[in-house]
């Protein structure tokens, strides 16, 4: 039966370009971000291009009730996922009072909630499978405090840790867990205040 690698926040940034070179080693993909035009225009690319079978799903991790649904589809379906990448997030800036509170639950919705249903999911059938990958995307920022962007950093530091933890749990089923650490938050989850992060970390639990 055909394989495929799930990636989440696949229709900009790291997840796109991981979308582009995993397509380019011959992996089948189903995509999930918010925007359909933009999965659908990247899909049809993909295939075009390297020739394999990209699918894809216009999913607000946001809403709890939309991911429920999007995970029955995968349960009941009969295509199996090897490879998770949970590259999708959103940052807030500024200060946190001053923050409307849905803005702050969004983002503790995708960061943390939403990663941590999918690997519990996902892992599940990886181990039925034999073994699969799961690869988190945090940040620099999962190493230090991030006045004026606190909820965001406090959210990478959860994916560092956790994919840390994961990583020993799951290895008795075959299933690796890794966590990559860009350089710095996206120009528009950037604080418009003077403080900045440290230099550049990187960190696997490869």
């Amino acid at each position: 039966m055909t394989r495929y690698a799930l990636i989440t926040g696949a229709s900009s940034g790291i997840g796109l370009a991981l979308a582009e070179a995993l397509a380019r080693r011959g992996r089948n993909l189903i995509l999930v971000a918010r925007q359909r035009d933009q999965l659908e225009c990247i899909a049809l690319e993909l295939t075009q291009r390297f020739g394999v079978e990209v699918l894809f799903r216009a999913c607000d991790l946001g809403e709890p009730l939309r991911l429920s649904g999007f995970l029955l589809e995968l349960e009941e379906g009969d295509r199996q996922i090897d490879l998770l990448v949970n590259c999708a997030g959103i940052g807030t800036s500024g200060p946190f009072l001053a923050q409307d509170w849905m803005t702050e639950q969004d983002l503790i919705e995708v960061n943390i909630l939403a990663l941590t249903r999918l690997c519990h999911a996902l892992g599940n059938s990886m181990a039925l499978l034999g073994g699969g990958q799961i690869l988190n995307v945090a940040s620099v920022a999962a190493f230090y405090p991030g006045p004026w962007m606190s909820s965001y950093y406090a959210s990478k530091a959860y994916v560092l840790h956790f994919s840390e933890g994961l990583r020993e749990e799951l290895k008795k089923c075959a299933v690796k867990v890794s966590v990559l650490c860009p350089g710095r938050p996206a120009p528009h989850f950037s604080a418009p205040h003077k403080w900045t992060p440290p230099n550049s970390r990187t960190a696997s639990c490869s």
